[in-house]
C-alpha cells in the first residue's frame, strides 16, 4: 500500500498538469477571496475568512476530481491496472493507497493558502486582531471536507475506465452530495432536516465557522468509510461472491446508520474552536430548545442585497436559527423570506404585511458601480407557533456608535432575541400583565403599544385595585402601574402590599411631578407642583425615594417651536427640550446593555434606601450635563430661546431608575387592615422573595397618538423627529427580568468580540494586499515544483551516470 501510496504522490507531481491544475486553484481561489468585489475579504471590511470557506467547496469540487481522475481509472486506460492486481496486494490496500495519495495532493493544495490568514493577521486593527481558534477550526473542516470529496471522487474513478468520463462524473456526484439534498430539502414539508442531514453542506457549514459538532464528525467519517467501501466492492466484484459484497455493503450501511443517530453524536457533544466561543449556546439556551414545542418557526426577513455588515448579521442570524434548530432536534424550523422578491405587487403586499404587525424597514444607502442606491430591508425575524407570533428586531441601533460596532452588538443579541421568543411560545400558560386604571392613569389608547408588546404571549388587561379581590392578584405575573395622577387609598397600597408579600412583581412609573408639554403651550409657562400620590411611606420602606424634582438635560429631544411668520405662513422648526430627557443606558446590567436611548418627558430623579434585605441596582441615569428643578419653580416654552450654559448643566449623574428586588417589608405590620378590605390576611410571616423596577417618569410607557387617525405610534416613536428609541425593548426586558427569567436576561451579556479590517491600510495599499495574496500562493507552488524538479533530476542523472 505504501508503494501505491508513493507512487500516486510523485506520478502527480511529475507531471506539468498537475501544478497546473492546483495552479489554477490557486488563482481562482486568490481573486474570488482578495479581487472581485463581491467575495472580497478587503471590501467585506471583516478581519476574518468566512468567504474563503464559503466558496472553498465549489472550487474543491472541480479539482478533487480533477487530481483523482487517473488514480483508477487512468490506471484502466492505460492497461497498468491488471498489472497491479497481478501484485501481491489486496483491493483494500490498492483503494486505500489510491485514496491517501489522492488525498495528500489535494491537501497540498491547500497548504499555499495558509498565506491567507497570515496576510488578514497584518491587515488586521490592531494588528494581530483575527480569530486564530476560528480559522484552524474552519481548517479542520476544510480538510474533512476535502477527505470527503476525495473519497467520493475515487469512487467515481472506479466506476469508469476513461479517465475524462470520471471526471465528470466524479464533478456531478461531488456537486450532487454536497447541493443536492438541501435543494430537495427545500420542497419538502416536513421532512426539510431529515433530507438536508444526508447532504455534505448542511454538515459542513458548522464546520465552516469553526465549530466541530460530534455528529457533523461521525457524518464525515461514515461518508469516507462508505465510498471506499463501495469503491472496494466495485472493484473486487468479478473477484468475489456477490451475496458476500451486499453483506458488507448491508453491515456498513448499518453500522452507520447507528453511529449517526443522536443518541451517539450526543455523547460526545461539540468543540467550539472560536476564541470568543461565539457559536456555543448557554445552558439556558440548551435547556429551553430541548423543551420546546414543535412547529416554533423562525422566519427571517433580512434578506435581499445587503451591504457586507449586513450580510454578516443576516448570517449569523442564519446560523444561529440553525443551531437552534439542531438542538432542538427539529422542533424550531427556519426559514428565510426575502421581501424584495417577486412583481411589485407581491412586495407591495409583503410590505404591508408587515408594517401591519410592526416591523418597520430600513432604508439603507448600498454602493455599487453608478454610485448609491436606496435599498428597503426589514431587519427582523418573527418567531411563531400557529397564530402565535412574536417579533425579533434583529437590528439594535445605539447612538454613538459606528455600524460595524452596531451590527457587533446586534450579533451580540441574537441568542437573547429568539431564545425570549420561542420560551414565550412554549409556555402553555399565558401569564397575566395587568395595567393599573382607577387612578387618572393614560387611556388604552396611549398605552395601547405597551401593552401589544405582551399581546402575543400575555394575557393583557387593565387592574382596578379599588375592586379586586386579594387572591387575584396572584393570578398576575407582573403589575404595571403607568403614570397615576391621582391619590392611591390605603387599600390599594394595602393590595399592593399583599401582592408584594407573595412574590408579585411590580413596575412603578411615577411621576411625582405635575408637568405636562400642552400645560406650557397656552400661558407659556407653568409652576412644578408635586403631586399627591399617597405612595412616598410604601416606596420609601421599599427602598426608593421618588424626589420632586424634574431633570433638565442638555441630552435631550427636541419639539416643534414657531420661529417666526413669513407671509403669514409660521415657521416652524426642531429645537431642543431639555425637560425630555434621552436616557442612554450606560450601566452593566444585561436589561439595559447595547440599549439605544430611552425618551422621557419630565422626569424626576431617585434616591435609594439602606436596607440589607433589599438588593439596590440603578439601572438609567441623567447624562453628565444635567441639572435639577425643584417644585416651586417655573419654567416655561421660552427656556428653548436661551442659549445654554454647559458649566451651569455639569454634573454628576442623577439616579432616575433602579431595580429592587429581595425580602420587602411589610408596610401594614402591626397596623390594623384599611377599610374596603374584605378578609384580610396577616402577612407578617409571609415574605417570598419579590422585584420592582421603579423609574420616576411614566410618559415613557405612552406611545405618541397620530392626530389625524387617532392612531397610536409604536412605543418609543418620536413623530417629531422621526426617530425610533429603545423604550418598548427596556419594557420587554424589565418584565422578562422581573417574572423570574434572571437566567433568560444574562443571555443578553453575551459578547462577541468585533474584529476590523485596517481601512487606512486597505484603502492605501489595496492592490499591494491583493498582488500579495493572489501571487504569494502560486510563487510558492512553483518553487516547491521547481524544488521537486532538481531533486528529481539530480537523483536520475546519478543513476544514468552510475
Amino acid at each position: 500500500m505504501l508503494s501505491i501510496y508513493k507512487k500516486e504522490v510523485i506520478s502527480y507531481f511529475n507531471s506539468f498538469i498537475g501544478y497546473l491544475a492546483i495552479g489554477l486553484f490557486l488563482i481562482v481561489a486568490g481573486l474570488l477571496v482578495w479581487v472581485f468585489p463581491e467575495t472580497s475579504i478587503l471590501d467585506n471590511g471583516y478581519a476574518n475568512l468566512d468567504s474563503f470557506f464559503q466558496l472553498a467547496p465549489y472550487l474543491l469540487l472541480l479539482l478533487i476530481p480533477a487530481v483523482t481522475m487517473q488514480s483508477i481509472a487512468g490506471e484502466k486506460a492505460n492497461g497498468t491496472f491488471d498489472l497491479l492486481l497481478s501484485r501481491p496486494i489486496s483491493f483494500h490496500q490498492i483503494v486505500l493507497g489510491k485514496y491517501l495519495g489522492s488525498l495528500t495532493v489535494s491537501l497540498f493544495a491547500l497548504v499555499p493558502t495558509l498565506i491567507y490568514p497570515n496576510g488578514l493577521y497584518l491587515l488586521a486593527s490592531p494588528i494581530g486582531n483575527i480569530d486564530i481558534g476560528g480559522i484552524t477550526g474552519s481548517y479542520v473542516g476544510l480538510f474533512l471536507l476535502t477527505a470527503a470529496f476525495t473519497a467520493l471522487s475515487i469512487f467515481g474513478s472506479a466506476l469508469s475506465n476513461n479517465p475524462i468520463i470520471s471526471l465528470l462524473l466524479s464533478v456531478i456526484l461531488c456537486f450532487f452530495s454536497y447541493y443536492g439534498f438541501d435543494a430537495i430539502s427545500k420542497f419538502s414539508v416536513g421532512n426539510e432536516n431529515w433530507i438536508a442531514a444526508f447532504g455534505i453542506q448542511y454538515h459542513y457549514e458548522a464546520l465552516s465557522r469553526g465549530v466541530m459538532l460530534a455528529s457533523d464528525l461521525i457524518y464525515f467519517i461514515s461518508f469516507i468509510v462508505l465510498f471506499l467501501i463501495l469503491s472496494v466492492g466495485h472493484l473486487g466484484r468479478k473477484f468475489r461472491k456477490r451475496k458476500k459484497t451486499f453483506s458488507v455493503y448491508a453491515f456498513t450501511l448499518l453500522v452507520i446508520f447507528l453511529l449517526n443517530q443522536s443518541f451517539v453524536s450526543n455523547l460526545f457533544g461539540r468543540i467550539d474552536f472560536t476564541e470568543d466561543k461565539r457559536y456555543t449556546l448557554s445552558s439556558t439556551s440548551k435547556d429551553i430548545l430541548q423543551k420546546a414545542d414543535n412547529d416554533i418557526y423562525i422566519t427571517i426577513f433580512l434578506d435581499g442585497k445587503l451591504p457586507s455588515g449586513f450580510k454578516r448579521l443576516r448570517q449569523s442570524a442564519i446560523d444561529m436559527a440553525r443551531d437552534m434548530n439542531r438542538l432542538s432536534n427539529g422542533a424550531i424550523k427556519v426559514n428565510i423570506i426575502n421581501p424584495q422578491e417577486g412583481s411589485e405587487e407581491e412586495k407591495r403586499q409583503i410590505y404591508e404585511a408587515l408594517i401591519s404587525r410592526g416591523l418597520q424597514p430600513t432604508n439603507l444607502s448600498v454602493k455599487n458601480s453608478s454610485g448609491y442606491s436606496q435599498n428597503l430591508i426589514f431587519p427582523y425575524a418573527i418567531v411563531n407557533k400557529g397564530e402565535q407570533e412574536v417579533n425579533v428586531n434583529l437590528l439594535q441601533n445605539k447612538i454613538g456608535l459606528n455600524p460595524e460596532q452596531i451590527l457587533n452588538n446586534s450579533i451580540q443579541n441574537l441568542e437573547y432575541g429568539f431564545i425570549s421568543a420561542i420560551k414565550k411560545l412554549s409556555n402553555p400558560i399565558k401569564p397575566f400583565i395587568g395595567f393599573t386604571e382607577g387612578h387618572n392613569e393614560p387611556s388604552d389608547l396611549e398605552l395601547y403599544d405597551a401593552m401589544q408588546t405582551f399581546a402575543q404571549t400575555h394575557r393583557v388587561g387593565r387592574v382596578n385595585l379599588d375592586s379586586i379581590q386579594l387572591e387575584d392578584l396572584q393570578k398576575f405575573s407582573t403589575i404595571i402601574i403607568a403614570k397615576p395622577k391621582t391619590k392611591f387609598s390605603e387599600s390599594d397600597k394595602y393590595k399592593l402590599d399583599y401582592y408584594v408579600r407573595n412574590g408579585g412583581s411590580l413596575v412603578w412609573a411615577i411621576d411625582q411631578v405635575d408637568a405636562e408639554l400642552d400645560h406650557l403651550r397656552q400661558p407659556g409657562k407653568q409652576v412644578l407642583i408635586g403631586r399627591e400620590l399617597n405612595l412616598d411611606d410604601q416606596l420609601f420602606l421599599y427602598g426608593a425615594r421618588l424626589n420632586y424634582d424634574v431633570l433638565a438635560d442638555m441630552n435631550c429631544a427636541q419639539i416643534p417651536m414657531s420661529v417666526g411668520n413669513i407671509n403669514g405662513q409660521a415657521q416652524i422648526e426642531l429645537t431642543p427640550w431639555f425637560f425630555f430627557p434621552i436616557l442612554m443606558p450606560n450601566r452593566p446590567h444585561p436589561i439595559i446593555k447595547n440599549l439605544d436611548g430611552i425618551r422621557t418627558e419630565f422626569i424626576g430623579t431617585i434616591d435609594t434606601i439602606a436596607n440589607p434585605k433589599i438588593k439596590k441596582e440603578i439601572i438609567l441615569e441623567s447624562s453628565p450635563f444635567a441639572k435639577i428643578y425643584q417644585t416651586g419653580s417655573i419654567i416655561s416654552l421660552q427656556m428653548v430661546e436661551e442659549q445654554p450654559d454647559p458649566t451651569s448643566f455639569r454634573s454628576e449623574q442623577k439616579p432616575v431608575a433602579v431595580l429592587l428586588s429581595g425580602h420587602f417589608p411589610y408596610i401594614f405590620e402591626n397596623r390594623p387592615a384599611p377599610s374596603g378590605i374584605k378578609d384580610p390576611v396577616n402577612l407578617t410571616n409571609i415574605s417570598k422573595p419579590a422585584k420592582m423596577f421603579v423609574i420616576a417618569d411614566g410618559d415613557w410607557l405612552i406611545n405618541q397618538v397620530n392626530t389625524k387617525d387617532e392612531s397610536p405610534y409604536p412605543l418609543g416613536w418620536d413623530r417629531y423627529t422621526e426617530k425610533q428609541f429603545a423604550n418598548k425593548t427596556l419594557l420587554q426586558n424589565v418584565v422578562d427580568y422581573l417574572t423570574n427569567d434572571e437566567q433568560l436576561i444574562t443571555l443578553r451579556n453575551r459578547e462577541v468580540k468585533l474584529r476590523l479590517l485596517d481601512q487606512t491600510q486597505v484603502k492605501q495599499d489595496k492592490l499591494k494586499w491583493q498582488l500579495i495574496n493572489v501571487a504569494s500562493p502560486i510563487i510558492v507552488l512553483i518553487l516547491i515544483g521547481f524544488i521537486q524538479q532538481t531533486i528529481r533530476k539530480r537523483k536520475y542523472t546519478k543513476k544514468v551516470a552510475i
